[in-house]
């Protein structure tokens, strides 16, 4: 066994090396990204399948005019399995898949744990097909990326190549699982914040078409949901288009508010068994009192895009206390709404795992259609046709909540064909996002890094500090002094080193002070004193300290603030480790600058 993985390994290396005297780098980079999209695809297409047959399994039997109970039986037993598969077998945390992303991507590293070509897969076909109200998207992304991260590994591809393989994936993800190409391009470049140069754009494109082509041949070439443009666009309509996008900002933030709260409720407790306890109770019950919540909630999305009258939208009631009282539809869209949320929340805190593309395109269907049904019922403008409503309101939500208005768009435009739509596609996408970020500066996705300073962004500078580290620029040449010695001591020292500032420690390492060679230069060479000065009553305060865990941007502060030239780097206990200097800083940027802005 042990000869046989020698041999291949030595097969992979021998090809490694044919490969870098044959086959250019951005060649192989291509070769790369188009077999990134293949394996992407059909890990897309085995997420769906596996979703669908668990939830057919589980519902093909209920009576649609009647109360179902074992809505309360199947959530829980949903999250019970994803939770024992991910503590017994995965033992990782497998949860907010774009955010590991964004985090790996952040740290300039592009790695991501070989277990996640797989492990969401499962973990998430499990959840959702139990009743989970969550998405299969951001599982399938986080598949994706990690297939274009470890088959980079494989070939020993650096960092940079990691991280463009990286977008690859997820590019081939939304590609492939939404038949959307330009969608994972776009959502790539805006989400992932993955720089846009020739370089990038070729791959990324490569295996966004290829997933494409790979799911056309695998499930058809007809968009995932049906619309027909009944009505066309009304320039009339305009301003209700803005008033849509400004609704559908204020319900992206709800979602994004109320997630992050209820995620933190569920932090708080201590044991899996507390949160499956939580997240079950919760679960089961606003799925039992509100089935549309069962799964991704695409059947609801389906019936609001196609439906024409009251008889067809009140089928959304079906299986529920409300059935057959169509007078309450609009109540009932509205409660769904604010409840959404809870059902996205508790599935993910009780032990579940899944995405939130899927809860914000079930949202925006919703309160788009809620937007003109309500308008239509009390007579407050002319005719707003529901069903495009309710495709708009989806690229709406998604924009607001991803902050990605373009990925909103054309994700809408290319689920369901609605071209023609497309300037009022654009015109609520843009209007939800103005309106969200005025009191959200990050997405969903980014905001639990950014509240870390993990962040990277657009903003090249901000990007090159956050790729800096404090403990790649200490200085530890610097010779350490203590405050019992005396002068004639320190002098020694003086001689020994090629510095002009001496840290004081105690006996512990606690730095206490500094001596500079300009305060004590006019009495350094009177020998009769190096017997009556010690350094303790010679050191001076430090102007400021900086810690090894401090952010890059929080030292470049901590330099403004203080005008000082060198700062010293201590431990949480107040530790000595060494000294930081602009100069050194400066340096450190240029070369982190040119390696960041090559193509």
């Amino acid at each position: 066994m042990d000869a046989l993985i020698e041999d291949k390994k030595s097969l992979l290396q021998r090809f490694i090396l044919w490969r870098e005297k044959r086959i250019k780098e951005k060649h192989f980079i291509l070769i790369l990204s188009f077999l990134v999209g293949i394996f992407t695809a059909l890990a897309a297409w085995f997420l769906k399948f596996l979703v669908e047959w668990i939830k057919e399994f589980l519902t093909e039997n209920f009576d649609s005019t009647g109360v179902n109970w074992l809505y309360l039986v199947y959530p829980v037993v949903g999250i019970f399995l994803t939770g024992l598969f991910i503590r017994h077998i995965v033992k990782d945390d497998i949860s907010h898949g774009v955010t590991k992303i964004l985090y790996a991507i952040s740290r300039r590293q592009g790695r991501i744990k070989r277990h996640n070509t797989w492990s969401s897969v499962i973990a998430s076909s499990i959840t959702i097909g139990f009743g989970g109200s969550v998405g299969a998207e951001a599982p399938i992304v986080l598949t994706g990326s990690a297939i274009g991260s470890n088959l980079g590994s494989v070939f020993k591809m650096e960092h940079r190549t990691l991280m463009l393989l990286v977008g690859c994936g997820a590019a081939g993800a939304i590609a492939g699982i939404f038949k959307a190409p330009i969608a994972g391009l776009v959502f790539t470049l805006e989400v992932l914040m993955i720089d846009l140069t020739m370089t990038s754009l070729l791959p990324l494109l490569i295996s966004a078409v290829t997933a494409a082509t790979v799911s056309y041949i695998t499930t058809g070439t007809e968009a995932m949901f049906k619309f027909h443009l009944d009505q066309a666009f009304e320039m009339e309509r305009i301003p209700y288009v803005i008033m849509l996008g400004i609704f559908c900002g204020l319900v992206s933030l709800y979602f994004t508010r109320a997630m992050n709260s209820v995620e933190g409720l569920f932090g708080k407790l201590k044991g899996p068994y507390q949160k499956l306890a939580l997240g079950g109770v919760m679960l089961s019950i606003l799925i039992f009192l509100f089935p549309p919540l069962y799964g991704e909630g695409y059947d609801t999305i389906e019936l609001l895009l196609n439906g024409t009258s009251n008889a067809d939208w009140d089928t959304v009631m079906n299986n529920s206390f409300f059935y057959g009282h169509g007078n309450l539809l609009l109540l009932y869209l509205m409660l769904i709404i604010l409840f959404k949320v809870f059902a996205s929340s508790a599935t993910n805190g009780g032990g579940g795992c899944g995405g939130i593309f899927a809860p914000s395109l079930y949202l925006g269907c919703i309160a788009g259609f809620v937007f003109a049904f309500f308008s239509n019922k009390f007579d407050f403008s002319y005719y707003l046709p529901e069903k495009n409503f309710a495709l708009m309101g989806m690229a709406g939500v998604m924009s607001g909540v991803m902050h990605a208005p373009l990925t909103g768009v054309f994700l809408i435009a290319e689920l369901t064909g609605g071209y023609d739509l497309f300037l009022p596609l654009m015109i609520v996408a843009a209007s939800s996002y103005l309106t969200i970020i005025v009191f959200e500066p990050h997405s969903i996705y980014s905001m639990r890094l950014a509240k870390k300073g993990e962040l990277l962004t657009h903003h090249k500078d901000k990007a090159v500090l956050t790729l800096m580290k404090v403990e790649n620029v200490v200085e530890k040449d610097f010779v350490v002094v203590h405050p019992e010695m005396d002068l004639g001591e320190l002098v020694k020292a003086i001689s020994a080193s090629r510095r002009n500032i001496f840290p004081v420690t105690d006996k512990s390492g606690i730095l206490i002070g500094i001596v500079t060679l300009d305060d004590i230069r006019n009495i350094m060479f009177r020998q009769e004193l190096y017997h009556r000065f010690t350094v303790g009553k010679l050191m001076t305060a430090i102007p400021a300290r900086l810690y090894d865990t401090d952010s890059m941007e929080q030292v470049m502060r901590t330099f403004d603030d203080t005008k000082a030239w060198n700062l010293p780097v201590v431990d949480e206990e107040g530790h000595y480790l060494g000294f930081v200097s602009k100069s050194k800083i400066f340096n450190s940027y240029r070369q982190v600058l040119v390696h960041f802005s090559e193509d």
